[in-house]
Formats: C-alpha cells, sequence, structure tokens
C-alpha cells in the first residue's frame, strides 16, 4: 500500500492498534520500509490523529519494551528449533 502518505499512516495506525503488531510487522504487512512505518507512525499520524497517534505510542512503547524478549525467543529457536 504506497498511496497517500498521510492516508498510509492513519491505516498503519490502525492496524498497529489493532493488532499490536511491531514496525517491522507492519513493514511487511503493507509492503514498505521500516523507515517509512516508523515515520507515519511518530510524523505523519502525529500531525493528522493525535488520539490515534497516543494509542500508536502506547503500543510502540510496549514493543520496546518486549523486543529484548521476542530477540531471545529467535535465538533460542535458531539453536534449538524442537523446544
Amino acid at each position: 500500500m504506497k498511496g497517500d502518505p498521510e492516508e498510509r499512516a492513519v491505516a498503519l495506525g490502525e492496524y498497529v492498534v489493532a493488532t499490536g503488531d511491531t514496525v517491522r510487522g507492519a513493514a511487511r504487512r503493507f509492503g514498505v520500509s521500516k523507515s517509512t512505518v516508523h515515520k507515519d507512525l511518530t510524523v505523519r499520524l502525529k500531525k493528522r490523529s493525535r488520539t490515534l497517534y497516543e494509542s500508536v505510542a502506547r503500543v510502540l512503547r510496549t514493543n520496546k519494551a518486549e523486543r529484548h524478549l521476542r530477540g531471545g525467543e529467535a535465538t533460542r529457536h535458531k539453536y534449538h528449533p524442537e523446544d
């Protein structure tokens, strides 16, 4: 989904809030780069919809706080795939 950046920012924001997905996951789902998703969610969305931006910011803070757990899990599966 390329299109209008402001519309994309709103669509990304709604998706992240609904699913709790990460920036990387949202980028994969929408077919854009991680940088684009991050800019859309932190800059464009803030100008377009303050309430949606605040909801997205909560999800992003949660994801950032949990990223060390996801990374550890990925490494564990890499070296011990049967677990």
